[in-house]
């Protein structure tokens, strides 16, 4: 699937300013003890991560065997369905991945293949958005990015 980057960045950040949720898509279930590598797979590992505030952090994860990236946001505490998003983007390719729903305890998985190029993530939970760009770059320096909103 290509992506246009300007349109991927608007559709995720309209997606996370207006808190659209998905009104088919099933809440994850509640599962205190979720990992990135039960979100994502086995295989994948966790190569970087930021906190969404106090309420839960979104995770990058890798799999060097396909050179796939999966990005997963977790709620520390699980419970009643509130408005989450995990996003992943490639600029270099155009491609992208993303969840954003209601839900108790994860949203994602979403899946980019970015081997040796950087990477665009984040998720939010409930009004609180974190945006990481340029990762994973070697040398380069990421930006990260916290709101609320």
């Amino acid at each position: 699937m290509r992506f246009n980057r300007s349109v991927l960045t608007a559709a995720a950040f309209a997606a996370l300013a207006v808190g659209t949720t998905t009104a088919l898509a099933a809440p994850a279930s509640a599962a205190p003890n979720t990992t990135p590598q039960k979100v994502c797979g086995s295989s994948y590992k966790t190569v970087n991560s930021a906190a969404i505030g106090t309420q839960g952090t979104v995770y990058l994860t890798y799999n060097a065997a396909n050179g796939q990236n999966c990005v997963a946001t977790i709620r520390n505490n699980p419970g009643t369905a509130v408005n989450m998003s995990a996003y992943v983007y490639v600029p270099e390719t155009q491609e992208g991945a993303g969840d954003d729903g209601a839900y108790t305890s994860y949203a994602g998985p979403a899946y980019v293949y970015g081997k040796g190029h950087c990477i665009d993530w984040g998720g939010s939970i409930n009004n609180v958005f974190v945006q990481i760009t340029g990762s994973n770059c070697g040398t380069l320096k990421e930006n990260r990015v916290t709101s609320t909103r």
